[in-house]
């Protein structure tokens, strides 16, 4: 990860419903957005869920155990979909969701590992996670500080660490964005932070990349109209490249801090629109100068308007017409 960059992860998740063929597509399709990463999510069925797990309130479609069986790739499936990222120039992610997961991956070879909110007090996985040595993007979307704080002292033992802000709501609404603990995680564990966004539009991740945040991670999809838990929460491929495209002029902006003192890039327009002292009338040799005497008009190239009371009392060396711009050669 470069600190100096923006990452923009896509979360392509399970959004591909089980198709192979669409993970490959949607890989492609972000990548031609301008994503950085792309992040999916690698369920066992058997290995993380009882078959009687409730369903979350925003996805009723199919009971979850067939869900997770019905979407999963393969060890090889999912070797080609990190090969197929490679091409694509992007960074593979994915994020586990039992041990048997990690183990998975690490076969894969998986460049980074995502921890959903929902495994972040899932302590013996973040110790094998953290055991690969690996960069972890930590998201916090359903765990207090006394939660995270367990987390991070786990994962500080493994490889670079990222917390990212994320609230658990589908969509979440301005208002419980909580920006304010992304930068509260800066200051409480001293290392790069980011933000997970589960809103609708782009104006969260544009506020976090103003407030330092180092990666962002929104939803993909090819259609809102798409099976699955996320796809109506997510962008479609013309909304990602505009999102893409906006978030990292955000993360530019902020990146290159002003020199309010430093107006080496402003001389000509100085010259142009600021104002020069001249006569406002004829003035004869030998006269002090009264205010009447003074007029300020561009350009701005002699004696600057703000001086204009160190004119006043001078005596004029020559007669000087109207709109003349005076020059400090001009007084005795």
């Amino acid at each position: 990860m470069d600190r100096k960059r923006l990452t923009i992860i896509a979360e392509i998740g399970s959004v591909h419903d089980g198709s192979f063929g669409n993970a490959m597509k949607a890989i492609e399709a972000a990548a031609a957005c301008g994503a950085d990463v792309v992040k999916f999510q690698t369920h066992m069925a058997e290995a993380e869920t009882l078959p009687n797990a409730p369903m979350p309130s925003y996805f009723k479609g199919e009971p979850r155990l067939e869900y997770f069986r019905r979407t999963a790739f393969s060890l090889p499936q999912w070797k080609e979909i990190a090969t197929h990222c490679a091409a694509q120039g992007v960074g593979f992610l994915s994020s586990p969701f039992a041990l048997e997961a990690v183990d998975l991956l690490e076969d894969v070879g998986v460049q980074a590992y995502k921890i959903p909110s929902g495994e972040v007090s899932n302590l013996p996985m973040l110790e094998k996670v953290a055991g690969t040595g690996k960069l972890v993007y930590l998201s916090s979307g359903m765990s207090n500080w006394a939660e995270l704080d367990a987390a991070v002292a786990v994962l500080r033992k493994g490889g670079p660490l990222v917390v990212m802000q994320c609230s658990s709501a589908y969509p979440c609404p301005p208002e419980r964005v909580g920006l304010n603990v992304m930068q509260a995680m800066a200051g409480r564990y001293g290392i790069p932070v980011g933000f997970s966004d589960h809103t609708l539009g782009m104006a969260s991740c544009v506020s976090a990349a103003a407030l330092g945040a180092v990666v962002v991670e929104k939803h993909f999809t090819f259609s809102k109209l798409m099976y699955g838990s996320d796809a109506r929460h997510s962008m479609d491929p013309a909304e990602f490249k505009q999102f893409c495209a906006t978030v990292r002029e955000a993360a530019t902006i902020a990146a290159h801090p002003v020199d309010k003192d430093d107006l080496s890039d402003y001389q000509e327009m100085k010259n142009i629109f600021e104002k020069s002292i001249v006569a406002a009338r004829e003035v004869r040799k030998g006269m002090a100068l009264t205010h009447a005497d003074l007029a300020f008009k561009k350009p701005g190239d002699g004696i600057g308007a703000a001086r204009y009371s160190e004119l006043i009392g001078k005596r004029v060396l020559h007669d000087v017409p109207a709109n003349h711009k005076f020059i400090w050669e001009d007084f005795s």
